[in-house]
């Protein structure tokens, strides 16, 4: 009986003292190397933004996703931003302006067509090659149906126009400047206010003939019946 109270005791020590050795526990206390060498500078945001633009501009395709054509597009404002940033100089023209173009004979002046009828107004400069710079009509600016030959529709065309031209810095290499008037309607007193006025300031010093090309009929075929109401 002692014996076998004895073994029992032996072995719930043994068990009581099991988990004690399991839980001790020699923990490394080896510590992280460091860098031996220091880490390279990262390149600026301007100059990264930069490069990426430029890889990713060379990779556009045909078969380029709708996710990448928004990325290029990204890409390219992030660049433009870069540029103004750096103070290099953009095309801003806003009007196409060809480097090189031959314009014509240099005593040819520049030309601003203004035809008015009575249903709409029609205004065109062109270069002295008669190349068009612009050309609209009322309709373009918003105009329609009857509103197209009013005369407030040939007073906002041509300060639209003039306007157009001054943001394409064509003011300052347009040296002579003829106007062209056709037809009797609405617009064409509109389009002379506005010549003569602040709209026209920059351009008026540059006008060195005023001319009419309203077509007229010496015989020819009979006109139609004019229209009565009432």
């Amino acid at each position: 009986m002692p014996r076998l109270l004895a073994k029992t005791t032996s072995k719930l020590s043994y068990v009581s003292l099991r988990p004690n050795q399991q839980s001790i526990r020699v923990f490394s206390q080896t510590c992280l190397r460091q860098e031996e060498q220091p880490p390279a500078p990262r390149p600026s945001l301007l100059a990264s933004l930069s490069s990426g633009g430029q890889q990713q501009s060379a990779t556009i395709g045909p078969n380029s996703t709708p996710n990448n054509s928004m990325s290029d597009i990204r890409n390219v404002l992030a660049k433009s931003t870069i540029t103004r940033a750096m103070g290099q100089s953009i095309n801003e023209s806003i009007l196409p302006q060809p480097e090189g173009e031959d314009w014509g004979p240099a005593d040819e002046p520049f030309h601003f067509h203004i035809y008015a009828h009575k249903h709409n107004t029609h205004i065109t400069v062109t270069k002295p090659n008669r190349a068009a710079i612009i050309s609209l009509s009322a309709g373009n600016i918003g105009f329609a149906g009857a509103k197209r030959g009013s005369y407030d529709a040939g007073y906002q065309l041509c300060a639209y126009v003039l306007d157009k031209l001054n943001q394409g810095g064509w003011h300052r290499k347009i040296t002579a400047l003829e106007v062209v008037l056709r037809g009797f309607g609405s617009g064409r007193e509109a389009a002379t206010k506005v010549l003569l006025g602040n709209e026209g300031r920059l351009l008026r010093p540059h006008i060195k003939r005023v001319s009419d090309g309203t077509r007229l009929k010496f015989g020819g075929t009979r006109s139609p019946k004019p229209r009565r109401l009432g």
